[in-house]
């Protein structure tokens, strides 16, 4: 059996190669010559730092001798935390996942290291490092999963929030894992853990899911708000306790509205706009989340009355949005599924408002939306616009939109919208051109590959377009 290969080794034949003393080469690498002197000959191990250091000054790229650095200096020997963080931040900053993946497994069986690696991936993710800090919170919740502990629980929030930026399945996948947990966490970390899986549920359309999240929400948040005007919690979470309240309502207003219950999506839209059961005046940051949810169920009592098939709600709903910048892209939408409903035109409304239609950021005052409802909703929006001109004979801009829809959906490996634009596709297809055929061809052969990694949202010119939401979520 050969030997494991040495840094040492490798760094000693390097210099007798290009025939360098220790002090030349200490003056090339930046290091003291004494230091140098002392790693050579075994007498200290190589911190992060000076390693990369000598990397450089033999000319190699960076992160060359880290999986030899790991064999040496962590399973090869005991293991030093004062090395093991630098060498997977460094890892991190230059994605050698893999790299990270080998220390992990050297380290799982020890839980000491466990609130190490949880601070060392908290971390990561705060610098932006989110595919590191996964594999970090996933190997601290693997070790403590017959722990019970909140650290178990927060790590599977923090799987679960990193893993809204991945497809479908995945995200689906890491909702369900996380929700038992979400009992274990801070009673304020709750609000938010329960608001992002409704969230991600609605995107789904598991709208009984968000009718049970939304109700867990409000309890738990009703209960906080009462406790705070007594004592004050040390720790609070990151919106108001009204704001969780108010968009319990919400939720279920869409998922009412989603299940073509208008009726009790309008009671819900009469009960984020009533606060009168708060027990104090509002604050003036209180009194700002109450206006927009006041604004909010404004607009969608005309649509909830529209979309039943009171089309004379319309010029209402138009003239009451025309002014709200935020407002004007949900109601384009619902709009159009109104129109496809009824079969009445809204071609001028298309026409005035076309710098609306493409995909963009969209914010309220109280602050940017969901980007997994956002994304859905855009979907849904283009395979609606689709559906509007292909009814009435108008191929181009149709196929136009439908491919659109679908390519986007093929990328996010968004089922539910793929298996739409194909019935409409095939519903239509006899006014498909053979350059929309072609295209539609070659997207279902990507999707039935698994979709490409490329973000569907980065424009043609390489340049990322930023998200638009599409409803108030």
């Amino acid at each position: 059996m050969e030997p494991t290969p040495t840094i040492l080794a490798e760094l000693d034949h390097y210099m007798k190669k290009e025939a360098l003393t220790v002090a030349r080469f200490a003056e090339r690498s930046g290091l003291h010559s004494g230091t140098l002197s002392n790693i050579l000959h075994g007498h200290r191990p190589i911190a992060m730092q000076q390693l990369d250091r000598i990397t450089m000054a033999m000319q190699l790229p960076e992160g060359f001798f880290y999986e030899l650095y790991i064999d040496n200096y962590i399973i090869d020997s005991q293991p030093d935390w004062r090395r093991i963080s630098p060498l997977l931040q460094r890892c991190a900053e230059l994605g050698m996942l893999e790299a990270i993946r080998r220390v992990i497994m050297h380290l799982m069986d020890n839980l000491a290291y466990s609130p190490l690696l949880f601070n060392t991936a908290e971390e990561l993710l705060e610098q932006g490092y989110p595919d590191a800090a996964a594999l970090l919170f996933e190997s601290v919740a693997e070790g403590e999963r017959f722990q019970h502990s909140e650290r178990l629980a927060f790590c599977r929030f923090r799987l679960f929030a990193i893993s809204l930026r991945s497809g479908q399945e995945t995200t689906l996948r890491a909702a369900n894992q996380f929700e038992p947990y979400v009992e274990r966490l801070d009673e304020t970390d709750q609000l938010d853990a329960l608001k992002q899986l409704a969230d991600v549920f609605a995107s789904l359309h598991y709208w009984d899911k968000v009718d049970e999240l939304a109700e867990r929400l409000k309890y738990k948040a009703s209960i906080q708000y009462r406790h705070s005007l007594k004592r004050p919690l040390q720790k609070q979470p990151s919106r108001l306790y009204i704001y969780y309240i108010l968009y319990s309502f919400l939720l279920r207003s869409a998922a009412a509205e989603e299940r073509g219950d208008f009726e009790t999506a309008l009671q819900y839209a009469a009960m984020y706009s009533n606060v009168n059961w708060m027990k104090s005046p509002p604050s003036p940051e209180e009194e700002k989340v109450i206006e927009q949810f006041k604004e909010w169920s404004t607009a969608n009592t005309y649509l909830y009355r529209l979309m039943s098939g009171d089309v004379a709600a319309l010029p209402d709903y138009i003239r009451y949005i025309e002014n709200k910048e935020n407002e004007i892209f949900p109601a384009l939408y619902k709009i159009i599924q109104a129109a496809n409903r009824y079969r009445f035109s809204v071609d001028e409304l298309l026409l005035r408002f076309s710098h609306y239609l493409p995909y963009r950021s969209q914010r309220s005052r109280l602050g940017e939306f969901s980007e997994q409802i956002t994304s859905d909703r855009y979907l849904r929006f283009l395979a609606e616009l689709a559906v509007y001109y292909l009814e009435r004979q108008q191929p181009d801009p149709g196929f136009h939109y439908l491919l659109e829809s679908l390519e986007r959906s093929v990328k996010i490996k968004k089922d539910s919208t793929i298996v739409r634009c194909v019935g409409i596709f095939e519903q239509y297809r006899y006014l498909a051109a053979p350059e929309s055929s072609s295209r539609y061809t070659r997207l279902i052969i990507e999707a039935q590959n698994g979709g490409k990694l490329d973000d569907p949202f980065v424009g043609t010119d390489g340049k990322m377009a930023p998200p638009q939401s599409i409803q108030h979520l």
